[in-house]
């Protein structure tokens, strides 16, 4: 599958690059961050995959988080894809923001019109992967997942519908039960209908109930004044006790003070860093 490359920038001793590709699960041009630290002129790296959150591109963290540093001390390849497929002409992707254009929600969608093109998970979990393994000196044994918002609800979903796949999973202010939320209730209805036990496939505190066993050690910043902490969008009390209940740790750290934009991600960004390196270069 062929690569465009889009932008090339040294950071850190290494690259933050932006590539564009078409492709075949999205039926669409996407584009995607990775940051290629020193480490990989010389060797594979293990990857660390990060999930964007409403109306994002590959911009957001890429240019805000400021990861790159930790990223090239710790030798990780670290890649930020689209939130969404773009462009596809479908009536309606851009009449609200977290609903269609940049809210994919990394759920394959069942429903006409979306089911052709709005097929993000089977993107993040399998055809950017390979895309990568294929690309870059990437190790691919060795992957975990992190993200934010819309992307943690992503991350999560990703890591515990997929035992063994990701070697950890963090996330910040993550939409933790999206079949309760008024988000997940637009998306989810939107995208996959009204059977609303087809929802509980994507829902990280119905997932956590059934996962097969507590290899899993999570990781989730939540800023305590979070307005969408507030307006009960995210929800983490229903997913920490869902945890609670199948032994599964989940480290949970309110945050004073902060609320919900990069500033708060930028603050706490080494942290997570430093807890996928700890399994990826185990």
């Amino acid at each position: 599958m062929a690569l465009k490359q889009i932008s090339s920038n040294k950071c850190f001793e290494g690259f933050q690059k932006v590539y564009e590709h078409d492709s075949v699960e999205l039926k669409c041009k996407m584009k995607f961050g990775i940051y290629l630290p020193p480490k990989a002129e010389t060797g594979k790296c293990p990857v660390l995959y990060w999930l964007s959150g409403l109306t994002c591109t590959e911009q957001n963290f890429i240019t805000k988080a400021g990861y790159h540093q930790a990223a090239a001390e710790h030798g990780l390849i670290v890649v930020a894809p689209d939130t969404s497929p773009r462009g596809c002409n479908i009536k309606g992707e851009d009449d609200s923001w977290d609903f269609g254009t940049g809210a994919g929600f990394y759920v394959n969608a069942t429903e006409e019109p979306w089911k052709t093109h709005y097929r993000m998970y089977s993107y993040v979990i399998d055809e950017l992967p390979k895309l990568i393994n294929a690309n870059f000196p990437a190790d691919p044994e060795k992957i975990s997942i992190f993200g934010h918002s819309m992307g943690g609800h992503g991350a999560l979903i990703c890591a515990l519908k997929n035992p063994g796949k990701y070697k950890s999973v963090s996330a910040f202010s993550p939409i933790c039960n999206p079949v309760l939320c008024p988000w997940g209730k637009k998306a989810f209805s939107g995208y996959l209908g009204t059977d609303q036990s087809k929802w509980e496939a994507y829902d990280a505190t119905h997932l956590v109930k059934s996962y097969p066993d507590s290899h899993l050690d999570i990781l989730i910043d939540q800023g305590k004044d979070d307005q969408f902490l507030k307006d009960g969008q995210l929800l983490p009390d229903n997913f920490i006790a869902a945890c609670a209940e199948r032994k599964i740790p989940v480290v949970f750290r309110l945050q004073e003070g902060y609320d919900h934009n990069y500033y708060f991600i930028a603050t706490f960004i080494n942290d997570h860093i430093k807890h996928h390196a700890k399994y990826l270069n185990a």
